[in-house]
C-alpha cells in the first residue's frame, strides 16, 4: 500500500469529502479553495470553522498547502498523487474531441513522421498544453537510396524502405561532389542495401568502406558517410520526438515563464529517447507523473499524461503524452491520451511500421 492510499484509508468520510473538494476546486480553477467556499457544496452541512479545521488536519498530513496566510488551500504534490491514484474519476472522450483527433487522418501523409506530427499539433489544440509523439523508429529493410543535389551545399537523401514508407532528409555534403559522385554514392549503397534495415547497413557499410577504400572514389566515400549520418549520427533520436504546443504552456503559466524555458531546454538536449519510453513501458495503460515525479525533467511544477502505444506484434514502439501545470483536467486528458496512443498504435501496425 502506498503512502497515499493508507492515509486515505485512515480518512473519515469528511475528510475525503473535503479533500476530494478541495482538489477538484483547484484542478477547476487554479485558486486556492477557502472554507466558506466548500459550505456551498459539501454534502453534509457543515460551518467554516469546522471545515477550516477538517483542512488544517489535511494541511498536517501534507495533503493541503496555504500558498498564502489565511488564504484558502491548494493540493501538494502527495496530495495531487493520491487523488489521482485514487478518487479521479475519468470520463470518455468528447465526440468534439474524437471528432479534432481523427480529423487528422484526413491528410492521409505517407510519412508516418509527418501524419505523427498532425495528430501531435491536433492534440496540442485539444489540451491546451504541450504534446509529446515519439515516433517509431523505421526497421524495415531498405530497397532503394538515392542522393539528389540541391544546391552547392545541400543535398537531399531519399530512402524507400521495402514496405513502401519514403524519407526524405537534406543535408550538407561533403565539398567538391559531382553528379558522377553521387551516382557513385547510391550505386554503392544500394547493392550493399538489398534486404538490410539501416542500423545492418551503418555496420556493413564501414566494413566495406574499410576493406575498399581504394576502390572507392573519396568524394564518393565521403557522400556515402555523411549521407547514412543523416539518420545514424548520435543526434537522431531526439529529431524522432515530437514536441507541439509551447505557447499553450506559455499562456497557462505567464507568471512563471524561466520553468517553462527550462522544460523545453531540456526537451531540446534530450538525447536519450529511451529514457521517455521507460515512464511508459511498465504498464499498457495511461500514465501521470505530477511534478518532480517526472524524472524525464528537470522541472517540477508540471505533469505529464503518457501512454505508449504499440505495432502489431504488441511491442512498445513509442509514446504519447500531454505536459501541462500539475492542474490538468486528468479526468478529461488520461482518456484522450489513451485515445490518441491507441489510434497512433493502428496507424503504425497498418503502415507496417
Amino acid at each position: 500500500m502506498t503512502d497515499g492510499s493508507r492515509i486515505l484509508s485512515e480518512m473519515n468520510d469528511r475528510s475525503r469529502e473535503v479533500f476530494r473538494r478541495v482538489v477538484e476546486g483547484y484542478l477547476a480553477s487554479g485558486d486556492p479553495v477557502g472554507s466558506r467556499t466548500l459550505t456551498r457544496s459539501m454534502s453534509e452541512k457543515l460551518s467554516a470553522a469546522t471545515i477550516r479545521n477538517v483542512m488544517q488536519d489535511l494541511e498536517f498530513l501534507g495533503l493541503l498547502d496555504s500558498p498564502h496566510i489565511s488564504a484558502g488551500r491548494i493540493p501538494t504534490q502527495l496530495g495531487l498523487r493520491m487523488f489521482v491514484d485514487s478518487l479521479l474519476e475519468v470520463g470518455t472522450v468528447a465526440e468534439e474531441d474524437r471528432e479534432r483527433i481523427d480529423a487528422t487522418l484526413g491528410a492521409n501523409d505517407q510519412d508516418v513522421t509527418s501524419l505523427l506530427d498532425h495528430i501531435g499539433a491536433a492534440l496540442s489544440g485539444i489540451t491546451r498544453g504541450a504534446s509529446l509523439v515519439l515516433a517509431p523508429k523505421v526497421e524495415a529493410p531498405i530497397r532503394h537510396i538515392e542522393f539528389v543535389s540541391l544546391s552547392q551545399d545541400r543535398a537531399l537523401v531519399v530512402l524507400v524502405f521495402a514496405n513502401g514508407h519514403v524519407e526524405n532528409r537534406i543535408f550538407t555534403p561533403p565539398p567538391g561532389q559531382t553528379p558522377s559522385s553521387m551516382r557513385e554514392a547510391a550505386n554503392f549503397l544500394n547493392a550493399l542495401a538489398e534486404g538490410k534495415t539501416l542500423t545492418e547497413l551503418r555496420r556493413t557499410m564501414t566494413a566495406e568502406i574499410a576493406r575498399r577504400r581504394q576502390e572507392i572514389d573519396s568524394l564518393a566515400r565521403d557522400l556515402v558517410e555523411s549521407g547514412l549520418a543523416v539518420w545514424e549520427n548520435p543526434g537522431e533520436t531526439s529529431e524522432r520526438l515530437i514536441v507541439r504546443g509551447r505557447a499553450n504552456l506559455l499562456e497557462e503559466e505567464s507568471g512563471d515563464l524561466d520553468r517553462i524555458r527550462t522544460l523545453f531546454d531540456d526537451l531540446e538536449r534530450k538525447r536519450d529517447i529511451a529514457d521517455f519510453l521507460e515512464l511508459a513501458e511498465t504498464g499498457e495503460g495511461v500514465r501521470i507523473f505530477i511534478g518532480s515525479e517526472n524524472k524525464l525533467f528537470s522541472l517540477s511544477g508540471s505533469s505529464l499524461v503518457v501512454s505508449p502505444y504499440m505495432n502489431a506484434d504488441r511491442k512498445i514502439i513509442g509514446a504519447v503524452g500531454v505536459i501541462g501545470p500539475t492542474r490538468l483536467n486528468y479526468g478529461r486528458i488520461v482518456p484522450i491520451v489513451d485515445y490518441t496512443a491507441q489510434l497512433v498504435g493502428r496507424l503504425v501496425s497498418e503502415r507496417g511500421k
